[in-house]
């Protein structure tokens, strides 16, 4: 007898639809699953076999066949365990095979017929919906993450035997029935403020601009000025995700076992990757292929902390996400895309010691080894990373004050009315002014003749890039956002070219410090 359950895998990030079928046959008895299963898929004969007769149902002696269509997709995960052994229980007659062709299941079992979550099922149910299932069978500490999915009924089940009874009831399933609210905006009582912060308010600047634009940021100075604490303040000042961006962000941690409580994600990535990363953990791979840290700072902030301290083939591999927006992962049975649109935050210190052009410390490194240090501070990388900026020691002054002069609240307040000039200009919420293509960049950002002359002047007098150029007249255009002027003028030109220290220092002091 022949049944045919739906479930779904995943590739990457996204979910795929697999058509489980079932065949009993007469001859010796046996279990075989087809359809390029990997080895977790080939284990769950075991997981099925047990968890039907721990559950009180005959497990057929018959020549069993699980087909996994499509056949020509590499079926990974435990999330197929439901779906096998609800197939075998419509083929053997112990489930009725009413309205399969409507419901997908998902889900892993265990050896007494209890179902356990899986990852990956946000994407499993968007492929569920457009694969034409009205039901969606998941077990209950997935019901949550299963529905950010609207146009979905979920049906949250803790052992095989409610599947079962659900299937042979014919009642209308028991609709969850929650939906996640939308993500908020940072509370303000985040455990890092910016007033926290006293003496860097050059910096906090520096740092509203490219969080109002989205643009990579590095900041360089000696130990102890602040630099991490710069950077652990930014979750406090991220302007809150659309449903769309936080959908991307759940799926994608739906697939990497990390999803939040409450199911959709509530605030934008803050990842933090140790320096002892690996290429392959940046930017993601295995087999199957799993997301990296790009990924997984997706639509939020990848801060790299002791930026000159990683691996040269971890910093080279970042060059084409920041570029591209995403990541492509080949292994030999396909190829995966990841999305990578991320903001960079790097921080480093002048030198291997820390010292280096501080008036009151000496440095103490060697010519050789300060030239290999600061080579990561110059080339590709850097040309694509928007504002450069200095983080100097705090002086006595700077601690002597009684209030820091910016707060988390008001750098955010001002930041989302420069994202909404975006979004009105671009007529798409969510982009930003570091997204703006080439080819239309100096009509969108409607260059004033003044500044548009300071800039061509900067590209002879600090021979920038084209590329370094248009994003100096993307962070300009982000500055006159933030000041909610229509054209860029002078003075937001002028800005942004502070923002370059590592292109203006000399050739000699980029290479010897």
């Amino acid at each position: 007898m022949l049944a045919i359950a739906k479930g779904c895998a995943v590739m990457g990030i996204s979910g795929v639809p697999v058509a489980v079928e079932a065949d009993l046959a007469r001859g010796l008895p046996s279990f075989d699953i087809v359809g390029l299963p990997d080895c977790t898929v080939r284990e769950s004969r075991e997981r099925v076999r047990a968890a039907l007769r721990n559950s009180g149902y005959d497990f057929p002696l018959a020549r069993i066949t699980i087909n996994l269509a499509p056949a020509d997709i590499r079926k990974v995960g435990v999330g197929l365990d439901l779906a096998v052994a609800v197939s075998i229980l419509a083929a053997s007659g112990q489930a009725l095979a009413r309205n399969l062709e409507y419901i997908t299941f998902m889900g892993e079992l265990s050896l007494d017929g209890m179902l356990r979550p899986v990852r990956g099922i946000l994407p499993g149910c968007a492929a569920a919906l457009g694969s034409g299932s009205d039901y969606v069978v998941v077990p209950r500490d997935n019901a949550r993450e299963a529905c950010c999915v609207s146009g979905l009924d979920v049906i949250a089940v803790d052992t095989l035997n409610e599947v079962v009874e659900y299937l042979c009831s014919g009642s209308t399933p028991r609709r969850i029935g929650h939906r996640p609210r939308p993500p908020d905006a940072p509370a303000s009582k985040a455990e890092c403020d910016f007033g926290q912060v006293v003496g860097q308010d050059a910096a906090i600047r520096a740092i509203q601009v490219a969080v109002a634009g989205a643009h990579n940021l590095i900041m360089v100075g000696p130990p102890g000025g602040g630099k991490t604490l710069l950077a652990s303040c930014v979750s406090s000042i991220l302007p809150a995700m659309d449903e769309h961006e936080a959908l991307e962000v759940t799926c994608i941690q739906s697939v990497a076992g990390a999803v939040s409580p409450d199911g959709l994600a509530r605030e934008r990535p803050f990842r933090r990757p140790h320096h002892t990363v690996s290429p392959a953990g940046m930017l993601g791979g295995g087999n199957p292929p799993l997301p990296g840290e790009v990924t997984l700072a997706h639509r939020g902030v990848l801060y790299l902390d002791e930026f000159c301290e990683f691996p040269r083939r971890v910093v080279e591999s970042l060059r084409g996400p920041m570029e591209d927006g995403f990541i492509v992962v080949s292994r030999s049975r396909g190829t995966v895309n990841f999305p990578s649109r991320f903001m960079l935050i790097a921080s480093a210190n002048p030198c291997p010691c820390g010292y280096l052009g501080d008036p009151e410390r000496a440095c103490v490194c060697q010519g050789a080894a300060l030239m290999r240090y600061r080579r990561k501070l110059a080339g590709p990388v850097i040309d694509r990373i928007d504002i450069q900026i200095e983080v100097p020691r705090v002086r006595r002054s700077g601690l002597e004050k009684p209030i820091a002069l910016l707060t988390s609240d008001g750098v955010r307040d001002e930041i989302e009315q420069a994202r909404a000039r975006q979004a009105e200009r671009f007529g798409q919420k969510g982009l930003t002014n570091s997204t703006m293509a080439p080819r239309r960049i100096e009509s969108a950002a409607h260059l004033a003749p003044g500044a548009r002359t300071l800039l061509l002047d900067a590209v002879d007098h600090m021979a920038l890039s084209v590329r370094a150029y248009h994003k100096l007249i993307r962070v300009a255009r982000t500055i006159a956002d933030l000041d909610g002027s229509g054209s860029v003028a002078d003075e937001h030109v002028l800005e942004a070219l502070q923002y370059r220290v590592l292109e203006s220092e000399p050739r000699t002091v980029l290479a010897y410090g």
